[in-house]
Formats: structure tokens, C-alpha cells, sequence
């Protein structure tokens, strides 16, 4: 059978576009949002865990356990991220992509509700139980939005849909710092409302979401459900039922030749910006036109370079004046370099990199070392900074020129590549055979897809 001219699918549709905004804001923007939540209104927290004490104990909380209670409550979010990598595998394969997403819910909608009554019960508790319940939700969601979105999105807009998720965490944590003004809800009575306003994304995407498509690549897969997958893919590309746009390594529903009409009428363009409230990041134009490779080399490469100056500048701060311009300077560089190509690209190399199968699996495992490496630099890097002093940043611009000699010998480019050709690309480097046929997902799939994608 043959798959439709791949200019049939080349193009954001509404409802594609629709999928993607819904499932980054009700996830990602949630995930960005109870990062910085917290941060504002912590003297007043910490004052609610010290009233919360001594009404219970007649006595003033220590500043040793105060500080204690902070950094769990703190480190909590991180551990639960950790945890949810964890279940990201299992959830996926039993409930779906979009099934997930729904579910996560639970982990955002319930914990809102014990933050938001915290105040009023008296109980600190409930704050740290709930962050570690966030920290679930972000844990899930910064896993299952890529793979979702990877999976919905052609070949040609795979990389500009990939990253709006890291677009929705950056926006997620500006709202937490505007609504964490004093004069808005960072003071003695509005932190509670600061940090149940997390439900408010999750119940939108409950109620949003459901009208969606499910990936049609579990459906078909995983699932062996065809004419649901047929459904969602039509619905996806909105086109008609029978004119199933060329998606990679999905049949048409009859086999229609290549010189078939093109029902370009049904496609319609991006919608347009709705807000200018931040700038667009240039990944959702630039990871199409660099790629993904470049965007990793660069990102990295600018993180070691920032990190190796900073470490000089800081040792000479107290010899020369204006170092310490120099150290702001590369703060500022270095978080520009992790916004190029080490925040947003990785999630996108996983999602394109393993086939179905084993797509949950590597995203389980990339999951939990990005939130167990969190959860492990907030918790020792206060000890690397006392013992290391200035040069506290050499293990990180080791870390980072590490990886980029890694990037450009062993990471090919994906941009604009399908599944299976980038399977191939693998095979090729390893010397292996790249069309597996006990692969399930190859199964499916012509042998010619590359060729007519």
C-alpha cells in the first residue's frame, strides 16, 4: 500500500495546533509554574510552619528544623518528579498518551485543594505531601507531552511542536513570579491561593483534552485499533476519512496513487500569536532550520564557555572590579545556551530517536536521571560550594564539555527524518541491520516509507 505525497502533511492544522496548546498549557505550564510557585511567599510560609508549631506545641519552632522543614518541603517537588519518571512506562502503555495526560491530572487537582486549605486546617503537612504530589504531576507530564506531541506531529513540524512544551514551562514560571508579587498574592493571606491556582490548567485540560485524538501511532501499534487510528490521523490532518495524510508508516485506507488529488483545502494555516506577552523562542522556528544536532553542540558549547569564565571571574572578583559584571554576564549567556539546545532538544532527540516500543522505556529512564540529577544538585551543591568556593562551576563546564564531544560523534541530525529512518541512521553507525522484523511497529509499516516520506 502506499502512503499519501508527504505534501499532504506538511502543514499545522487547527486541530493540531488546538492539541498542542491544550496539552502544554494543562501539563508543561503547570510544571514551570510550581517551580517558582513557592519561591515568593517563603518567608510567609515559613512563618505559617512556625504559628502551625507553636500552636500545636506552645513552643517556637528551632531555626535548625525551620530550615529543615524548608528544604524538604523544597526537595520534595524534585523527588516527586522522579518518582513520576518512573511511572511514565506503565501509564502510557496501559492508558495512552493522551490517557496519561487526563490521568496526571489527579496528581495537579488534589494537591491544589490540600495547599489551598492548608492555612485554614493548620497544617503544614499538607504543603509538603502536596508538593511531592506536583512534583508527581511534573514528573509525568515533562515526559508524556513530548512523546504526545511526537507522536501527533509530522515529520516536518516534529521539532517546532517539540519544544513549545519548554515554551509553556517558561511561561508557567513567569506567571508564578508576576502572581508572587507582594501587592498580588505573595503575602500573609493570598500564598495559599498562589499555589492552589496550579488546579486551574489541570481542570481546563480535563475538560479540553477529552475532544482530542488519541497518538494515533499508540492506537495503531500498540493498541492494534486501525480504524481509530484512521479516525484520529483524519481528524489530525483534516482531511477527509479516506484521504489519510502521509504520516509515517501509516497506510492509506485505498491505497490511492500518487497522483490522486491533494485535498489541500482541508489544511489551514497556523493560527496567529494571541499574545505578545513574552517573546517567542527562536527554538520553535530555529530547531526546523539548524536542527536538532547544531542546537545541542551550540547550547552545550555556550554552558562550557560560560561556566569556564565564570569560574574565573569569580576567583578574581575580589582582585579585579569589574568582575563581577563579567559573572552576570555569563549567568546571563549561560542561561541562554541552555535555552538553545540543552533544555528543549533532548526530550525531542528521545522522542525520535527509539521506535514505539521502547520509546516509554527511554523516556522512564531520562526522566528519572534529569529529575534525580535535580534533586541531587539542590541537595549537594550547597556542600560543593562551601568546599570548592569559586570554582564550584569547573564540574559543570566538565559536564558540559563532556557531553558536546559526545553530541558531535555519536548524535546524528533528526530534523525532518522519519521514524524509521532514523532507526536506520542508527543501524548504519552500529553496523548493524535497521529494519528488524520482529519489530511490531516495523511490521506495520511499508518497507518504502522512507523513500515516500
Amino acid at each position: 500500500m502506499l502512503l499519501d505525497p508527504p505534501s499532504l502533511w506538511q502543514r499545522l492544522t487547527l486541530l493540531l495546533a488546538l492539541a498542542t496548546l491544550i496539552a502544554s498549557f494543562g501539563s508543561s505550564f503547570q510544571y514551570g509554574y510550581n517551580v517558582a510557585a513557592v519561591n515568593s511567599p517563603s518567608e510567609f510560609m515559613k512563618q505559617f510552619y512556625n504559628d502551625t508549631y507553636s500552636d500545636r506545641t506552645g513552643e517556637l519552632i528551632d531555626t535548625f528544623a525551620l530550615t529543615l522543614l524548608w528544604s524538604v518541603t523544597v526537595s520534595m517537588f524534585p523527588f516527586g518528579g522522579f518518582i513520576g519518571s518512573l511511572l511514565v512506562g506503565p501509564l502510557v502503555n496501559n492508558l495512552g498518551r493522551k490517557g496519561t495526560l487526563l490521568f496526571n491530572n489527579i496528581f495537579s487537582i488534589v494537591p491544589a485543594i490540600f495547599m489551598g486549605c492548608s492555612k485554614i486546617a493548620k497544617a503544614f503537612e499538607l504543603i509538603i505531601i502536596s508538593r511531592f504530589l506536583v512534583g508527581i504531576c511534573a514528573g509525568v507530564s515533562s515526559n508524556v507531552v513530548p512523546m504526545y506531541l511526537g507522536e501527533l506531529a509530522p515529520k516536518n513540524l516534529r521539532g517546532a511542536l517539540g519544544v513549545v512544551p519548554q515554551l509553556f514551562i517558561t511561561i508557567g514560571i513567569l506567571v508564578a513570579q508576576l502572581l508572587g508579587l507582594r501587592n498580588i498574592l505573595a503575602n500573609e493571606e493570598g500564598w495559599p491561593i498562589l499555589l492552589a491556582l496550579t488546579a486551574v490548567p489541570a481542570v481546563l485540560q480535563v475538560l479540553l483534552l477529552p475532544f482530542f485524538p488519541e497518538s494515533p501511532r499508540y492506537l495503531l501499534i500498540q493498541k492494534k485499533n486501525e480504524e481509530a487510528a484512521r479516525n484520529g490521523k483524519a481528524r489530525l490532518c483534516a482531511a477527509p476519512r479516506k484521504r489519510v495524510c502521509g504520516w509515517p508508516g501509516f497506510p492509506t485506507a485505498a491505497a490511492p496513487s500518487r497522483g490522486a488529488a491533494r485535498p489541500g483545502r482541508h489544511l489551514v494555516a497556523p493560527p496567529e500569536p494571541t499574545s505578545s506577552l513574552l517573546q517567542t523562542p527562536l527554538q520553535v522556528f530555529v530547531v526546523e532550520l539548524w536542527g536538532r544536532r547544531r542546537l545541542l553542540l551550540l547550547g552545550f558549547s555556550t554552558c562550557f564557555m560560560a561556566c569556564a569564565v565564570l569560574t574565573v571571574a569569580l576567583a578574581l572578583q575580589d582582585t579585579v572590579s569589574w568582575m563581577p559584571y563579567v559573572s552576570i554576564a555569563c549567568v546571563i549567556i549561560y542561561v541562554i545556551g541552555h535555552a538553545l539546545g540543552p533544555s528543549p532538544i533532548p526530550a525531542l532527540i528521545i522522542t525520535e530517536i527509539f521506535l514505539q516500543s521502547s520509546r516509554p522505556a527511554a523516556f522512564m529512564i531520562g526522566g528519572s536521571v534529569h529529575w534525580l540529577s535535580n534533586f541531587t544538585v539542590g541537595l549537594v551543591f550547597p556542600f560543593i560550594q562551601v568546599g570548592l568556593g569559586a570554582y564550584s562551576f569547573i564540574i559543570f563546564a566538565i559536564i558540559c564539555l563532556l557531553t558536546t564531544i559526545y553530541t558531535f560523534f555519536i548524535i546524528p541530525e533528526t530534523k525532518s527524518k522519519t521514524f524509521i529512518e532514523i532507526n536506520q541512521i542508527f543501524a548504519n553507525l552500529n553496523k548493524v541491520s535497521g529494519i528488524h522484523p520482529e519489530k511490531e511497529e516495523l511490521k506495520t509499516f511499508p518497507s518504502d516509507t522512507s523513500k515516500q516520506q
